[in-house]
């Protein structure tokens, strides 16, 4: 949906459905999803509170999808604890609770989510180690993917494909891989050439073998043998250059 420029607006776990005999997961309750257009204002108090992005606490009108990514990072580290990562009674309650874990954000991290805010200073804290954060036996893999989600900077935060085709999700990809039941996994790859258009270059990341369709395969061959053709041996005459030292050129730099 973010392709198509919708933001939900409103990720939280009672808009997460799973039916727990499929493994099948919906996204449900679109009453405050919207088509976002740069340099078009939105209302900034949107978004469950656990789950609001920083920005929008911070006030932003112009931001972007990646509230979504925020608050599917909330939603993971609460799976992960049990409980929300970051409660709180108010948008003050909110940030604070941010800040406790992530640290004072900087003044450049401040002006990516609100430049009305960069002079703004507010006390100086240190970030709380994400291994700290969670239970010593959770999945360091897990951990890495939620960090990477929940990041002051926008822009700095994962894309949903991005997440979907990381090593967190590589047991997925597993063609072995049963439900706790004993079921096989949900079709979880049928992905449509539309999505598979979206960032290409993620496809055989995300895609494992067994699953990808023969299309992409194709690709996959295709690119291997552009890259092959354009892998040139040295001649004869780079490898007697400089005293026969192989992998230089006759200019004496690195082939």
């Amino acid at each position: 949906i973010h392709s198509q420029g919708v933001c939900h607006r409103d990720i939280k776990p009672q808009n997460l459905l799973l039916d727990p005999e499929t493994g099948v997961l919906k996204l449900c309750d679109f009453g405050s999803a919207k088509v976002l257009i740069r340099g078009e204002p939105n209302v900034s108090y949107i978004c469950s509170r656990y789950y609001r992005a920083p920005e929008l606490i911070f006030g932003a009108t112009d931001y972007t999808c990646q509230i979504d990514v925020w608050s599917a990072g909330c939603v993971l580290a609460e799976l992960l604890l049990g409980q929300p990562i970051f409660p709180g009674d108010s948008g003050v309650d909110q940030l604070v609770e941010i800040i406790k874990v992530l640290g004072t954000p900087t003044r450049e991290q401040i002006r990516e989510m609100n430049p009305n805010y960069s002079e703004f200073k507010f006390p100086q804290i240190k970030a709380h180690p994400w291994s700290k954060v969670f239970r010593p036996r959770t999945p360091s893999e897990a951990i890495v993917l939620v960090s990477r989600l929940l990041e002051y900077t926008p822009s700095g935060r994962m894309t949903p494909f991005e997440a979907c085709a990381h090593a967190f999700f590589d047991e997925l990809r597993d063609p072995n891989t049963r439900l706790p039941s004993g079921r096989e996994l949900p079709l979880l790859f049928n992905f449509s050439q539309t999505e598979l258009t979206i960032v290409p270059a993620l496809n055989t990341a995300l895609i494992p073998p067994h699953a990808r369709p023969p299309s992409l395969d194709i690709a996959v061959s295709s690119t291997m043998s552009v890259n092959n053709s354009n892998t040139v041996p040295p001649s004869n005459n780079a490898l007697d250059s400089n005293n026969g030292a192989p992998g230089t050129s006759t200019s004496g730099e690195p082939t």
